[in-house]
């Protein structure tokens, strides 16, 4: 009898914590005894670790049995520890080759009678892992796929507590776990499916091309949410490390697919207007991911503006600047990705018709509380506000064939190839993300252009935020046209995106 030590890992929000599981086996009163502070579900393990290896004829000994977690000042959660605590007593018996434990992570949740069960984080953990210099990872066998994915780490896939003996005692090979080929999928909806709306098409694709935030306003059935929802069909594409940064995120959730454990395409997330702050920005006891973080490197939609709670619109201001989430609890402080384009679609009233005064039939009263939900902070971290007219009959029958989502996407990789390169040498990704220090750089301005912009920051009482947040635009537009520099009709045409807030918010009927 003896000791030993195994190696395992948590998840504290999306930070990787390793966690040393220690079992020490000596003469003694029969005690079996775990410490480390430990959560409800951990101390139950010993249940399920004694009972799981009972029914696999590998009984514990009438012994002393310490069981301790480290770090001890971390809190130690979720059902992953069940395997190495499993491995570390095996070890602690003397009954498995040192070798076959070296070097080597081990997480995975027993069932009483000696399964193995998937478990979540799989993904983020084992990049830690290889970037601590472990180079073996036993995994639950229907995790080991996700595992395969990060490149030289060697990923050992078991479905039961048996195999995984057999392995440690060098009775038997496992195979090792392949990545499975990841396929694109193909997009279903096209922006050649919307008759009209080229305004609204083409915002949009501005937005895109330098992940700009963007709200859509207009009468019901103009096409917003249409529009919105085929934003996917032109995103650009996603690099492996973007893939696997989304990808952690919703292997964290348990949200990856067994077959498919990357995302293929930038997420889509769309949110009922009955969302609660916690489930928005993230947040619990133990804060996990929320909405904000799982559209992080994709798109967050918000159909029907208007009818989320104020208090729940107001708490996007901060990570929509920041462009990540930062959650304080007594137990430590989370940080959330938020790397979002945020695609907002409303009505201007409660009946849709305003300012049609021949249709609308809300008061003044009604209109301002409507409107009103949506503050002016808010707004002026929106960088597109776009209006949706309705769409007469004959657009709708002609039969001029609509540019297709290929075409458009062609143009929106450009755009952010040029931006790619121009910021090589910096944190920013896209235009969205660049900082005032740097607009006099990248956003250059002649002198026609500073007389223009002059004109619209007093005219249209812009503040500064939304004075930044036209150049930023107007620097989008430049490259969707390949331009080095801004010129007056990219400046023209990015204050004309700033016109509609005024409409509806600077002034009542």
């Amino acid at each position: 009898m003896g000791f030993s030590t195994i190696l395992s890992a948590t998840m504290q929000g999306l930070e990787v914590k390793f966690v040393y599981i220690e079992a020490d086996i000596s003469n003694g009163l029969p005690m079996f005894h775990m410490v480390g502070y430990l959560a409800t579900e951990v101390k139950e393990a010993s249940e399920r670790v004694k009972t799981a290896l009972k029914n696999c004829n590998m009984p514990l000994p009438t012994k002393k049995i310490v069981v301790n977690f480290a770090p001890v000042h971390m809190r130690k959660r979720g059902a992953a520890f069940d395997l190495p605590m499993a491995v570390a007593l095996l070890s602690a018996f003397e009954e498995v080759l040192p070798e076959r434990i070296a070097n080597t992570l081990f997480m995975g949740e027993l069932s009483l009678d000696g399964c193995i069960r998937k478990v979540s984080g799989v993904l983020p953990i084992v990049s830690a892992a290889k970037r601590e210099g472990y180079t073996v990872c036993v995994l639950p066998r229907e995790n080991e796929i996700e595992g395969s994915v990060v490149d030289g780490v060697e990923i050992i896939g078991v479905s039961h507590l048996r195999e995984v003996y057999a392995y440690l005692q060098g009775k038997a090979h496992i195979r090792k776990a392949v990545a499975a080929p990841q396929k694109q999928e193909c997009e279903r909806l096209d922006f050649a499916q919307v008759r009209g709306q080229e305004v609204l098409k083409r915002a949009t694709e501005v937005a895109v091309a330098g992940n700009h935030n963007i709200l859509f306003v207009g009468p019901p059935g103009t096409g917003k949410s249409m529009i919105a929802k085929r934003i996917p069909s032109i995103l650009p594409l996603l690099s492996k490390e973007e893939r696997i940064e989304i990808s952690n995120v919703y292997s964290i959730m348990g949200l990856l697919s067994k077959e498919e454990p990357l995302m293929n395409t930038r997420p889509f997330r769309s949110a009922h207007h009955t969302i609660t702050r916690a489930a928005l920005i993230g947040g619990g006891k133990v804060p996990i991911p929320g909405e904000l973080s799982l559209a992080s490197g994709g798109v967050l939609f918000l159909d029907e503006l208007a009818e989320f709670r104020k208090e729940v619109l107001e708490v996007l201001r901060q990570p929509l600047e920041e462009k990540e989430i930062k959650i304080t609890r007594t137990l430590g402080n989370y940080t959330f990705p938020a790397h979002i384009m945020l695609v907002a679609a409303m009505n201007p009233c409660p009946c849709g018709n305003y300012p049609d005064y021949n249709r609308c039939i809300c008061t003044d009263g009604q209109i301002r509380q409507y409107l009103g939900k949506v503050s002016q902070p808010l707004l002026d971290r929106i960088d597109l506000c776009v209006e949706a007219p309705r769409v007469e009959f004959d657009t709708l029958q002609k039969s001029q064939k609509e540019e297709d989502s290929h075409t458009v996407r062609q143009r929106v990789h450009k755009a952010r190839e040029m931006q790619r390169i121009r910021y090589k040498h910096s944190e920013v990704r896209t235009n969205d993300e660049l900082k005032e220090a740097d607009i006099d750089c990248y956003c250059a301005l002649d002198t026609d252009g500073k007389e223009l912009m002059k004109m619209a920051y007093q005219k249209l009482e812009l503040t500064a935020r939304t004075y930044y947040k036209i150049l930023k635009v107007a620097r989008t537009i430049a490259d969707l046209e390949e331009k080095d520099t801004v010129e007056i009709h990219h400046l023209k045409e990015a204050i004309s995106y700033r016109m509609l807030d005024k409409k509806y918010w600077g002034s009542s009927r």
